[in-house]
């Protein structure tokens, strides 16, 4: 049988400040997956007909208000997931992308998803985060994400 996949754009909002590399967060709520969790503030599903990068932009500005132009996204990781379930949904190929520029400020767009949205430092993440995207975002702060990373194999 073949391997299906829902591909998904993720964007970890960076900045840097007189504290060091801090990256933008959001508290899942009410989403039936990983309530409770912190995650990154922009992430969703790519719809169908739209590009990975168009994707990306639209979550930005659906999600915290903020328009990312394609080319100030960076490439972090290709992440191949899968639960071990073999649902469809479950079975994931999520691109992470990593950008410092954007214009408008960062705000909670979708206050019946997010019950909070804040700045972290890279290298002190909040618990409980989101396992795989801890992974993603532990591996920028030290600097040695690989192009594509897997995770539940």
């Amino acid at each position: 049988m073949r391997f299906s996949v829902v591909p998904a754009a993720y964007v970890l909002l960076l900045r840097t400040t007189d504290r060091g590399a801090e990256v933008l967060l959001q508290l899942r709520q009410n989403t039936g997956y990983r309530d409770g969790h912190w995650a990154a503030a922009v992430a969703g599903h790519v719809e169908r007909g739209e590009s990975v990068h168009a994707a990306a932009c639209r979550e930005a500005t659906e999600e915290v208000g903020v328009t990312i132009e394609p080319a100030d996204l960076e490439p972090l990781t290709v992440m191949h997931r899968t639960h071990g379930n073999h649902q469809s949904v479950d079975e994931r190929v999520d691109f992470f992308f990593g950008c410092r520029r954007w214009t408008g400020e960062p705000r909670l767009m979708e206050a019946a998803k997010t019950a909070d949205l804040r700045w972290f430092p890279l290298d002190d993440l909040p618990d409980p985060t989101v396992p795989h995207e801890r992974h993603v975002v532990e591996g920028v702060a030290k600097g040695d994400l690989p192009a594509v990373t897997t995770w539940g194999f």
